[in-house]
């Protein structure tokens, strides 16, 4: 679906989400944005057509991967196309003209809430509330109209919804990153491409897993992650999940060939450009 020359892009979450400032990002503002429920919906609507690309969140540097979404890559079929390391700051929205001292309800995704507890720590009269979104919090905020309600999102949600920033960067942990993978129903130009990323399977023998690992680290092949996952329907059987940095045309490609050729199954997810590593400013 385009929108003029816009590229149609679904994320979870409402305008202002954090997965809008990652398309942003990596896409520019060169974007139709189709604002989704849920990770699920995000998928189908790439996979239906209804949107040409989209954006999931995949990992955070303190909670660890969102193991969910690592099975949908490999359930749906579509391509990593792109990525981006995205620095999360939570900041403290509400109505325009309201002081920080008449706040008593805060609403946000369970995720932002408890990145913050240092926050409702040092303001125990604060409720915390869960919603579906973080942005999507900010608009019901304002709806609402009330003084004392406050939400938790970006910076980027309260300037596209006319919310006021009480306070910035309520997040307890500064080293807070996301990263966000882009993904399309067709894969990418793998000219370009310096990071790859796979799920394969192997026979349960001994040394299956140590065999499969030796073919990169004899080309010195650099993994940047390596995930397991359970299979389903196949108990106390798994799936691994790794990324492979380099150029699948030079020695990575050369060490994938030969790993496919000793895996029961495996499946490129994308070969795409690695994104940027943040650190903290």
């Amino acid at each position: 679906m385009n929108a003029g020359s816009r590229l149609s892009v679904a994320v979870q979450g409402e305008a202002g989400s954090f997965s809008h400032q990652a398309a942003l990002e990596i896409l520019g503002e060169r974007l139709a944005l189709i604002p989704q429920r849920s990770f699920d919906a995000v998928f189908d609507a790439v996979t239906d057509g209804a949107a040409e690309q989209g954006v999931v969140p995949i990992e955070n540097s303190l909670t660890g991967s969102i193991h969910e979404n690592y099975d949908r890559l490999s359930e749906r079929g579509l391509n990593i196309v792109g990525e981006t390391q995205l620095r999360v700051r939570h900041c403290l929205i509400g109505l325009p003209g309201v002081g920080i001292d008449e706040i008593q309800r805060v609403a946000s995704h369970p995720v932002a809430l408890a990145q913050c507890r240092r926050f409702f720590a040092q303001h125990p009269a604060v409720e915390a509330v869960a919603a579906y979104d973080t942005a999507g919090s900010v608009i019901e905020m304002l709806r609402a109209g009330k003084r004392s309600h406050a939400a938790l999102a970006s910076r980027l949600a309260a300037t596209l919804h006319g919310g006021e920033v009480l306070l910035e960067g309520v997040e307890d942990d500064p080293q807070n990153f996301t990263r966000f993978l882009l993904m399309a129903r067709e894969s990418g130009p793998v000219e370009r491409a310096t990071k790859t990323s796979i799920v394969f399977t192997l026979d349960n023998v001994p040394g299956a897993l140590f065999k499969a690992l030796e073919v990169f680290a004899r080309r010195g092949v650099d993994l940047s992650k390596i995930e397991s996952r359970p299979l389903r329907g196949r108990p106390w059987e798994y799936a691994f999940y790794l990324d492979v940095l380099g150029n699948p045309h030079g020695a990575a490609g050369e060490a994938l060939s030969e790993l496919q050729r000793g895996a029961a199954e495996l499946r490129v997810l994308g070969s795409y450009p690695e994104g940027l590593k943040k650190r903290p400013t």
